[in-house]
């Protein structure tokens, strides 16, 4: 009966190692999942990346006692946070900012039930942004696909795509219970990134006790 334990517990063991990030941003401290991509062993992996999505619902399937996702990040691959974020809402997770959480990561931590941050940590708002180097490879890798016959049908695609993700964005925000004016002022055309206030960020809804 022990022999039989033993094994069912290495076998548990070995599915939870199975599932372990290897780029050192995940940590499962007790109830809760560190979310770091700080700590990544290798320079280009200190971002959210599309290959987070899945390390994130495997550790939490292997790992049903996880109440709470702790996020330090700036930022990454946009189609990534919001993937995380339907998994952390489908876990019903709570959310925790320690040290900084920007750009996309502030669309995983939207999506905690209880949403804290940590004493001097920040979050931080931008608008989103492409560069003309990354549109110009964008165009030249999917103008067939897209059938884009000059750069005039891109530039018209790209202005349609920008207002319905401004409009998802924006509508994620408030069903999250962000305040409406608050959400627009995240769009606010800055230099850099926005870093409201402790105040500002519980009176608008994004930090919930």
């Amino acid at each position: 009966m022990i022999r039989g334990i033993l094994f069912a517990s290495a076998l548990c063991a070995a599915a939870q190692a199975a599932v372990a990030d290897d780029s050192g941003k995940f940590d499962i401290q007790g109830s809760t999942l560190v979310y770091d991509t700080e700590a990544a062993r290798l320079g280009p992996a200190r971002e959210i990346q599309n290959r987070d999505v899945d390390v994130l619902r495997d550790l939490l399937r292997a790992n049903p006692g996880i109440r709470t996702l702790k996020l330090n990040s700036t930022g990454g691959s946009v189609w990534a946070g919001i993937e995380m974020a339907h998994i952390v809402q489908d876990f019903e997770l709570n959310t925790v900012t320690d040290g900084a959480c920007s750009s996309a990561c502030v669309t995983v931590f939207l999506a905690g039930a209880r949403r804290t941050m940590t004493r001097g940590s920040k979050i931080g708002f931008h608008q989103r942004s492409w560069n003309a180097d990354a549109m110009a490879d964008y165009y030249e890798s999917v103008r067939e696909e897209e059938g884009w016959e000059t750069p005039f049908d891109f530039g018209s695609w790209v202005y349609s795509d920008t207002q319905t993700e401004t409009f998802e964005e924006l509508r994620y925000m408030i069903g999250r219970g962000v305040d409406p004016v608050f959400a627009i002022e995240t769009k606010r055309m800055r230099g850099d990134l926005w870093f409201p206030s402790r105040a500002e960020l519980e009176e608008a809804g994004v930090l919930v006790e």
